[in-house]
C-alpha cells in the first residue's frame, strides 16, 4: 500500500495521467509474457507519450479556432481534377512554413479551398507548429473592435505571432479603408517572418475592388506573392455534388442543363 501511494505521488509530480490508468494491466502482461524490466518500462512510457501527444493536439487544435477538422486524406481529388494532387501533398510537407512562404488558394465557392486550408493547419499542428484560423470578415471585425477599445496591439499579436496564419474568404465582402489597412499591416508584419495560407473567390485582378484601393491591393499582393504558391481550383461545388446525390436535382433538370450547355 505504501508503494502504491508513493507511485501515485510520483505520477502526480511528473504529470502522468495515462500510466496510472494502465499500470496494472501492463504489469499483468509483463508477468504473463515474461517481459524484461526495460520492456515493461518502455511500454509504460510510450503509452504515456502517446497520450500526452494526443492531449497536445486537442489543445492546439482548439486554440487554432478551426471551423472543422478535416485532413488531406479526406479530400476528393478525383472530384477536382484541376488540382495537382502531387503538388498539394508536397505543400502538406510544410516546407513552405519552414521557409516563411505563403500559399494562396483561389476558386469559386464550394470547390474545397477551406478544406485544403484546414488540412494544412491540421498537419502543422501535428508538426507542433502554432496555428491560427480566421475568416477575413471576422478578422476585420475583431481588429475594428480592438481599435475602438484601444487593444489593437494585443489583437494584432494573435495574427502576427503564429507560425502559420490562415485567412479564409478574402473577397466575399468589400473592406473599408480601416479594414484594408489592418490587412496590409498583418501581411507586412508577417512578410518573410511567418507563413500565410489564404483563400479567395476573386482573381488577383479584382483585389483592388475588395480593398477599395488599387495601390494598397498591389502592395498587399506584392508581399504575399513574393514567396508563394498559388493554387487555382476550377470545378463544380462539393455542395452541389452532395445535393445531386440527395436527389435535389431531378434527371429532367440535368437534361435541361445539358441541353443548354450544348447550345
Amino acid at each position: 500500500m505504501i508503494i502504491q501511494e508513493r507511485l501515485q505521488t510520483a505520477f502526480q509530480q511528473f504529470g502522468w495521467v495515462r500510466i496510472p490508468e494502465t499500470l496494472h494491466a501492463h504489469a499483468e502482461e509483463a508477468a504473463t509474457h515474461n517481459l524484461t524490466y526495460l520492456e515493461f518500462l518502455d511500454k509504460l512510457l510510450q503509452e504515456e507519450l502517446a497520450a500526452k501527444h494526443e492531449r497536445y493536439l486537442k489543445t492546439r487544435t482548439r486554440l487554432a479556432k478551426l471551423p472543422y477538422h478535416k485532413t488531406l486524406d479526406q479530400f476528393d481529388f478525383e472530384f477536382q481534377p484541376s488540382i495537382d494532387e502531387r503538388r498539394i501533398r508536397d505543400l502538406a510537407t510544410l516546407r513552405f512554413v519552414e521557409n516563411q512562404e505563403n500559399v494562396i488558394l483561389l476558386g469559386p465557392p464550394g470547390v474545397g479551398k477551406t478544406h485544403l486550408l484546414v488540412a494544412f493547419a491540421m498537419e502543422a499542428i501535428t508538426q507542433r507548429k502554432t496555428v491560427y484560423f480566421t475568416s477575413a470578415h471576422d478578422r476585420v471585425q475583431t481588429l475594428q473592435d480592438a481599435h475602438r477599445t484601444g487593444t489593437i496591439q494585443q489583437k494584432m499579436r494573435a495574427f502576427t505571432k503564429p507560425d502559420l496564419l490562415l485567412i479564409d474568404e478574402i473577397g466575399y465582402r468589400k473592406m473599408d479603408e480601416t479594414a484594408a489597412h489592418f490587412v496590409f499591416q498583418i501581411v507586412s508584419e508577417r512578410y518573410e517572418k511567418g507563413s500565410i495560407v489564404l483563400t479567395s473567390n476573386k482573381s488577383f485582378g479584382m483585389w483592388g475592388d475588395i480593398f477599395g484601393d488599387t495601390v494598397l491591393a498591389t502592395a498587399i499582393l506584392a508581399r504575399l506573392l513574393h514567396h508563394s504558391s498559388t493554387i487555382n481550383i476550377k470545378g463544380e461545388s462539393y455542395r452541389v455534388k452532395e445535393k445531386k446525390k440527395a436527389g435535389f436535382f431531378s434527371s429532367e433538370n440535368r437534361t435541361d442543363q445539358s441541353d443548354n450547355r450544348s447550345c
